[in-house]
């Protein structure tokens, strides 16, 4: 995005990508359907990004999610509301999309140059690690787009950091986010139920409540629900050295409605058929239930209608960083100007993930990505007067 900006305004412009092809991670992103933004309204999409919310609004003000789609749209890439008001292309994978951008790019006289690392400073110019061997080039802006620590084997390892910081450049520790987190299951919990979806729940933590489902793994809990909350259980695992989210395994019923259907059940009937009779829990409902709270066989039925709203699942620790989604952390805000400029380093700008912000999956973190890299590549632009000839 920042290559298309900049190039937009006559800059000449290259583009350098270690992997021996651009455009990995938006490709794995497309394996889930490439949910590219959100459609719900602005105030609420833009207090996804929490606390980073304030310096990332211009650039959101700028580039919002209805510009996303119109960007799309200039792409011939038709786009469509699903009903969680998640935005996908229509063909609900990446690869046309990126087709259609390269060939924008093409256009627009880019050049990608691949398997292309880059390996730090020297003065003020660039060092790569290229297939014909070391290469120093010197630009009159430059545009860092680098990633932040998770999937490492789609380009973003992180290696750039000891080199800013070297710089002067003010760097946060990266952190898992939107991420799994380990459970210390019972043998039969793994046996018996590890890969299945917990469906229609509400979890609770410091992040809120959300609906969702999320699955059983081996190791622990996985999947949307359980990245939504990702950030509040992280930070209290750092801060506290425990964390629990509650799961309403009946969030259809009110707890008096749910204690009553209970009641009516046979008290000569097993455990097993009350809970699938009076409550609707059998599977991997019914096994969390009982791993969760040990003594709820014994409990009576409004005690036990209150237990099934408020299931406390504790968890252990984030999964390794390298597996999230995507990260906390990164290029501190107070290192970077306006116009995501580094103040250590007049002339290089950075965008996306390297910088430190978080949200929630849902097409926040595309969006983000995208709205970042749109301003710092016109800040690169606009960094050097001139005309296409002159300007790199």
């Amino acid at each position: 995005m920042a290559a298309e900006m900049a190039a937009m305004q006559g800059a000449r412009v290259s583009v350098y990508e270690a992997l021996p092809s651009v455009g990995r991670k938006l490709l794995m992103a497309g394996k889930s359907g490439l949910n590219i933004t959100h459609a719900e309204d602005k105030a609420a999409f833009d207090a996804r990004y929490g606390l980073s919310r304030g310096r990332l609004q211009q650039a959101l003000d700028v580039f919002p999610a209805a510009a996303v789609r119109e960007w799309c749209a200039g792409l011939a890439v038709e786009t469509f509301v699903g009903s969680s008001g998640r935005v996908f292309p229509s063909v609900m994978k990446a690869s046309p999309l990126l087709r259609a951008w390269l060939g924008r790019l093409d256009g627009l006289g880019v050049t990608i140059l691949t398997r292309h690392r880059w390996q730090g400073f020297e003065g003020r110019s660039l060092v790569f690690d290229t297939p014909e061997g070391r290469v120093v080039e010197r630009f009159d802006a430059v545009v860092l787009a680098l990633g932040g620590a998770s999937w490492p084997r789609l380009g973003s390892d992180a290696a750039w950091v000891p080199w800013l910081v070297d710089a002067g450049v003010p760097v946060s520790p990266f952190r898992p986010a939107n991420c799994g987190f380990e459970v210390d299951w019972s043998d039969v919990m793994v046996e018996r139920f590890a890969g299945q979806p917990v469906k229609s729940v509400v979890a609770r933590s410091a992040a809120g409540a959300h609906s969702g489902e999320f699955v059983v793994t081996r190791w622990g809990v996985e999947g949307s629900l359980v990245y939504a909350h990702a950030a509040a259980l992280r930070d209290s695992l750092e801060t506290t050295g425990q964390a629990v989210i509650e799961l309403d395994l009946v969030p259809g019923r009110t707890a008096e409605r749910l204690a009553r259907d209970l009641a009516r059940q046979p008290a000569k009937a097993s455990f097993a058929n009350r809970l699938r009779k009076g409550a609707g829990l059998d599977g991997v409902k019914l096994a969390l239930l009982r791993e969760c709270l040990p003594n709820v066989v014994s409990l009576e039925p409004e005690a036990l209608a209150a237990a099934i709203k408020s299931v406390p699942l504790a968890v252990q620790r984030p999964r390794p960083i390298a597996e999230a989604i995507s990260v906390a952390g990164g290029v501190a805000w107070d290192g970077v100007d306006e116009h995501f400029m580094l103040k250590a380093l007049p002339g290089v700008f950075v965008a996306g993930e390297m910088l430190d912000w978080e949200a929630p999956t849902g097409g926040y973190l595309l969006t983000a990505c995208f709205a970042t890299g749109r301003a710092a590549g016109l800040a690169a632009a606009k960094f050097v007067p001139g005309g296409r000839d002159e300007q790199n």
